[in-house]
């Protein structure tokens, strides 16, 4: 669907070259969320507005649906744009416009007839939640609200691509779940192709397939949500999976939990997908004569399926624990880390 290679910007200040993004290569299939996560300065805004070159690139190319969007003329690259809606960090709406007038505007730009225009409209602010604002003014809306009517505005012309810039950054948390919710109605709904850009994993996390973490306008690394959250392989990576699972803190308590219990063994159980809701102790405790008692752990969820990490002590005979962790490795896919013997 999105394949991009050898993508750069440099921009000059001062008399230096920046270079924003360095040399990116990229594809991203049809009717994907592909998330692209970095913080502050890594390039991704910059990255984002190059695919359909609200940026224009000092060099590689973008095809968008067999189309090569960086060959395009200024009249070509107008029709290109209307396969390709944009949503902001801060909505962009025409303020003396209406909630209506503001889905509707791109519509009139495109030369749509009226009739078609209202009926059009009229589906977009029943798709995205906004029946009975239409006649609202963005002053009377909230942040939630505003970013709705960005959505319909971006979606008013059918496009095949969904880029968001930023899209939840100004609004707070409940909010923020209700819009990615909404995106993913959306995703499935219209099979629209989104690109995500964020510096927030928990957002990757919920919503993502796919996702590539950039730092100095490079892709460091690039995967399946649920694996990169698993094994992140760069040091940026790991923050960003910290954001959502404490692992420093869970980290730290580990020396604790050393010093605390002074019996058994002390196992890291890592449970991936479907696994987090096996009954995995209890069938355990029952199948070897051992005794379990879980210290701590969490789980959260990806698009994927649920992950998450459980801390557990293990008291008995050596043969029957080294039993029961040779049953958990080879009969089910939870991984097993003996982090303690105190034996």
């Amino acid at each position: 669907m999105i394949t991009i290679k050898g993508l750069n910007k440099v921009f000059t200040a001062k008399d230096r070259n920046i270079t924003a993004v360095d040399n990116l290569t990229l594809d991203i299939k049809e009717g994907e969320i592909f998330g692209v996560i970095g913080y502050s300065g890594a390039g991704k805004s910059t990255f984002v507005r190059l695919l359909n070159r609200l940026e224009e690139p000092t060099g590689g190319n973008i095809t968008i649906d067999n189309q090569e969007i960086t060959a395009l003329n200024t009249k070509q690259l107008r029709a290109a744009r209307q396969e390709i809606g944009m949503i902001f960090q801060h909505f962009n709406l025409l303020w003396s416009r209406t909630v209506a007038d503001n889905i509707a505007f791109p519509l009139e730009i495109a030369g749509v007839p009226k009739s078609e225009r209202q009926k059009r409209v009229q589906e977009l602010i029943e798709l995205v939640g906004l029946a009975g604002r239409e006649h609202a003014y963005p002053s009377q809306l909230s942040g939630g609200q505003k970013q709705r009517v960005g959505i319909a505005r971006a979606l008013a012309n059918k496009p095949k691509v969904l880029l968001c810039d930023e899209a939840t950054s100004a609004l707070d948390p409940e909010t923020t779940n209700s819009i990615l919710d909404l995106l993913v109605d959306i995703n499935e709904k219209l099979g629209l192709t989104v690109i995500l850009i964020t510096h927030e994993m928990h957002v990757i996390r919920k919503i993502c397939n796919q996702v590539a973490v950039m730092e100095d306008g490079k892709i460091v690394e690039q995967g399946d949500v649920l694996d990169v959250f698993l094994r992140p392989k760069q040091p940026v990576t790991r923050k960003f999976v910290e954001q959502v699972m404490g692992v420093n803190d869970e980290d730290e308590g580990i020396d604790h939990l050393i010093g605390t219990y002074e019996h058994g063994k002390l196992l890291r159980l890592h449970f991936i997908g479907e696994t987090t809701n096996q009954a995995l102790i209890s069938q355990v405790s029952k199948k070897f004569n051992i005794e379990v008692n879980i210290l701590q752990g969490k789980i959260t969820n990806t698009q994927r399926g649920a992950y998450g990490t459980l801390f557990v002590q293990v008291i008995g005979e050596s043969q029957e624990i080294s039993q029961a962790v040779g049953f958990i490795t080879e009969e089910t896919s939870v991984e097993v880390e003996v982090i303690h013997d105190a034996e």
